[in-house]
């Protein structure tokens, strides 16, 4: 578990002020699945505003999250000793994965995501001259390109963009957890995948925030007597195999890990939530929180969560998988009472 401190001023020097969202739009009818849980329009609006806000300049202070996960994607993918031709990353943003990825990986990736803004806010230039790792032959190092493409599609609708059995891999860094029936989302992505296709993706998992949650929650109780949703809900990392095998992939890896980041106050990290794109889009959420319950969620997670040194933690649990398109050329386990070797002969 990593822990990282931003350098923000400190909250004596802002103004306290309420956080607000934007009310519910209406719910889109040719959403995947029966229920619909999240707004994808208000979450298309709030990421479409990160990525304009201050020419761009302000949501790439708060990459740190994306481009953590970012790499450590990339070390996995680099576990899998495999170069494929092309990689889709889903829910790509501005590029956080995408940028890591050189000719030792892919020739080609394609960046998908249902914000536009956030597609393109950083220019081509951010991607080209792609400095390639040291040939084992050579001291030198080589300059080599990928090409990158945009695509600007919802990850609900993936099929309406990728043919069925047309992608060597698909990637997704940090978006899965917006979508509305993930289980119907990761199916698309194994139909969109060639056979012995490769999934290899992040999400945040249910005890993500868990800080900013329980102060929330016990503030609106103190104040109001209830409980409003301030915090998404997000996948329990245990029901994350299972949903990866009703899906239909198989050779599955999943792990787990945590990252903290260390804030001078619950104002810094609402703010910094509100220029990642990462407000609250929960059809239901109420449209704003009031000045009294931040102060006071703010003094409950000082009490509660507070650092020795000053400031609060956020934690961040992030939920890594892997998992393959079936095809008969795939390794397979030996059918039960196969095996020649006992077990006790090797203990």
């Amino acid at each position: 578990m990593a822990l990282f401190s931003r350098s923000i001023a400190t909250a004596a020097t802002r103004p306290t002020r309420a956080a607000v969202a934007s009310r519910s739009t209406p719910i889109n009818p040719n959403s995947v699945g029966p229920f619909q849980v999240f707004d994808r329009n208000a979450k298309r609006a709030q990421r479409d505003r990160a990525a304009l806000r201050d020419g761009g300049h302000r949501s790439r202070t708060v990459d740190y999250l994306r481009n953590e996960v970012a790499e450590n994607m990339i070390e996995r993918l680099l576990d899998v000793k495999r170069r494929f031709s092309e990689i889709v990353d889903v829910g790509s943003g501005p590029g956080h994965f995408a940028k890591l990825l050189d000719q030792n990986v892919t020739d080609k990736v394609t960046m998908l995501d249902m914000s536009e803004k956030l597609l393109h806010r950083d220019p081509d230039s951010d991607f080209e001259g792609k400095l390639s790792r040291p040939d084992q032959r050579s001291v030198s190092k080589i300059f080599i390109l990928v090409d990158v493409q945009r695509m600007h599609a919802d990850e609900e609708s993936l099929l309406n963009s990728l043919k069925p059995s047309s992608v060597p891999a698909i990637t997704s860094c940090l978006s899965l957890h917006w979508t509305n029936d993930l289980p119907g989302v990761l199916i698309q992505i194994r139909e969109a995948l060639l056979p012995d296709g490769l999934f290899l993706g992040a999400m945040l998992g249910g005890d993500t925030l868990f800080e900013l949650r329980t102060s929330l929650q016990l503030a609106e109780v103190e104040r109001e007597g209830g409980l409003g949703i301030r915090v998404s809900p997000m996948t329990d990392t245990r029901d994350v195999t299972n949903l990866l095998g009703r899906a239909g992939f198989t050779l599955l890896t999943v792990d787990i890990d945590e990252v903290r980041f260390a804030y001078p106050s619950i104002f810094e990290l609402m703010e910094d939530l509100q220029s990642m794109g990462e407000s609250n889009a929960v059809v239901e959420r109420r449209p704003l929180i009031k000045r009294d319950i931040l102060t006071a969620a703010s003094a409950i997670y000082q009490s509660m969560h507070g650092l020795e040194e000053g400031g609060i933690p956020a934690t961040f649990q992030v939920i890594y998988m892997i998992g393959w398109k079936p095809d008969p050329r795939q390794p397979k386990p030996l059918e039960r009472g196969t095996g020649k070797t006992n077990l006790q002969d090797v203990l």
